[in-house]
């Protein structure tokens, strides 16, 4: 793969990721633990957070803590004391059980998120500067003699061979298409939305 195609792959990829949201791939990268080959499931940063057992006895735990709950508040107090200070005693134990693996999940979700994160920038952000850096001095293309006159010397900083574009200027372009066609496809599909809600109005008044 040619220099001019790779960076061009990692700005789209970039981009890509950000039309997504990083938010939304951390829940498909869910989705795809919990429920693909158990190889993946039961990996070690993932398993206690994906795997169903645990959720499993979260939702038990909140079921056995609303049903002594429920059965508490049908229990009296002053009539049947031992059996309510018995239940009262599994209420509290249970809403601390329930609150400890609350947080116990919570605290792997957000680690997990964390290093998917992290990785989602080492592959794309960080690899553009790797590859920025390692490059900084070649040539991505070279511009016919003469084009732009005496301006062209900025597309090639800040080492690249005079007369060139260097991998910096290369990126920047390349992000600005990007942006550029986001913006004109954004566009295009709110003024579809437009005309379809006006000929939905328009259909709605001859009626």
């Amino acid at each position: 793969m040619s220099l001019l195609f790779m960076i061009f792959a990692l700005v789209f990829v970039t981009q890509l990721i950000a039309w997504i949201g990083q938010s939304v791939l951390l829940e498909l990268v869910a989705f795809q633990f919990r429920y693909t080959h158990s190889v993946f499931r039961y990996t070690p940063y993932t398993s206690a957070y994906f795997t169903p057992p645990r959720r499993r006895g979260q939702r038990k735990l909140k079921s056995d803590f609303l049903n002594l709950k429920a059965e508490l508040l049908r229990t009296s107090a002053q009539d049947q004391f031992a059996k309510w200070a018995k239940l009262r005693r599994s209420v509290d134990k249970g809403l601390a059980d329930l609150e400890k693996l609350n947080g116990e999940i919570s605290a792997r979700k957000s680690a997990f998120s964390l290093r998917f994160n992290t990785a989602i920038w080492i592959l794309t952000t960080g690899l553009q500067f790797v590859v920025g850096w390692w490059y900084r001095k070649a040539a991505v293309f070279y511009l016919p003699p003469g084009w732009l006159g005496p301006l062209g010397w900025w597309l090639a900083l800040p080492f690249a061979p005079a007369g060139s574009v260097s991998v910096g200027v290369w990126q920047m372009a390349c992000k600005r298409v990007l942006k550029v066609g986001e913006r004109v496809v954004r566009g295009a599909r709110a003024a579809e939305a437009e005309r379809a809600e006006a000929t939905k109005a328009k259909e709605a008044k001859t009626e």
